[in-house]
């Protein structure tokens, strides 16, 4: 996939806010999920438009919005990521790799199993 780094965020500041924020709502709901149904212990917590995620083990993943860019970043143990939504998709804004598939494959790697998270 060609990576994908348009120079301005075609959304208006209150349509970036809604649809970063279902990410973050979004996240939470699936972890809420795993705990309930026993499949792994995540503790989840969110300040404003940051959610940290501890796994077993103590890793953390952080993802966190960032409104002047209109991007959602996420830090894992591999690395630190940027994401902006285009065509209602949050991509990687150097790879254009997908951010449910990217989260899904860092919080496999760091929770020990497969893990899978879905765009709302």
């Amino acid at each position: 996939m060609e990576p994908t780094t348009p120079s301005t965020s075609a959304l208006s500041d209150a349509r970036y806010h809604q649809l970063a924020s279902a990410v973050l709502a979004g996240i939470e709901a699936t972890v809420d999920r795993w705990l309930d149904d026993d499949v792994i212990d995540i503790d989840s917590h969110r300040t404003g438009g940051l959610l940290e995620l501890s796994f077993p083990g103590g890793s953390k993943i952080i993802i966190n919005m960032q409104p002047p860019l209109h991007e959602i970043w996420m830090a894992a143990q591999a690395g630190g990521y940027h994401y902006r939504c285009v065509d209602e998709r949050w991509v990687d804004t150097r790879t254009g790799d997908e951010f449910f598939a990217a989260l899904s494959a860092q919080a496999s790697r760091q929770g020990g199993k497969p893990l899978v998270f879905v765009a709302g």
